[in-house]
């Protein structure tokens, strides 16, 4: 995997630091248009389940953001969820998310189309 740009390596030790603070099964983090970050860890309540990537989006949109450059994802998982990317999707018509383990090593960039 090559290495990632400043920015982009920055919201994968976002997303770690999420999933570490917490304690969830993964952190994610986004960047907007303008270069702001936001980030979160997944959510599993009774009532509500959010992948962390689904969360860091929520809390962009909640924000005002109508488009994103990037995300993170860090997880123990092989691949980054279907609703997560189609929440990126939903922002932007091509972004990178990157898939990190737990260690913050990037495993894959996945393009969303």
């Amino acid at each position: 995997m090559p290495d990632l740009q400043p920015e982009d390596a920055k919201l994968v030790t976002l997303a770690r630091s999420a999933r570490g603070r917490t304690g969830a099964a993964e952190g994610a983090a986004v960047r907007d248009t303008d270069g702001r970050t936001y980030v979160a860890a997944s959510v599993a309540l009774p009532s509500l389940t959010l992948s962390a990537l689904q969360a860091a989006v929520a809390a962009a949109v909640s924000s005002g953001v109508e488009g994103l450059e990037a995300a993170a994802v860090v997880s123990g998982a092989d691949a980054v969820e279907q609703a997560g990317l189609a929440a990126v999707h939903d922002l932007t018509p091509s972004a990178p998310v990157f898939l990190a383990g737990p260690d913050g090593a990037v495993r894959a960039t996945v393009w969303v189309p």
